[in-house]
């Protein structure tokens, strides 16, 4: 089984996916909103948990949001994943 977090697809490939164009996800990359993988050479590599992610953003702006209210969205689910999982570690 292949690791979701590994890098693996090109950015034009991870652009399809995402059905965005590269500019969109080089933006995205200067914001913050995502990191993806790089190769020794520096090239971008994206995950397939990127490409979801990418995904989320494209969904967040279609819903009207700007690039600092996607920010602040992004950084609450990270904060509610890591309170669920820090939950479940204490629950008998």
């Amino acid at each position: 089984m292949l690791d979701p977090n590994r890098g693996v697809f090109a950015i034009s490939v991870a652009a399809e996916l995402a059905g965005t164009s590269v500019q969109n996800l080089r933006a995205y990359e200067r914001n913050g909103l995502l990191e993806p993988a790089r190769t020794d050479g520096g090239s971008r590599r994206y995950s397939s948990a990127d490409v979801d992610r990418l995904l989320q953003i494209r969904a967040l702006l279609d819903a009207g949001l700007n690039i600092a209210g996607i920010e602040h969205v992004l950084a609450l689910e990270a904060e509610v994943h890591r309170l669920q999982s820090k939950l479940a570690r204490l629950s008998p």
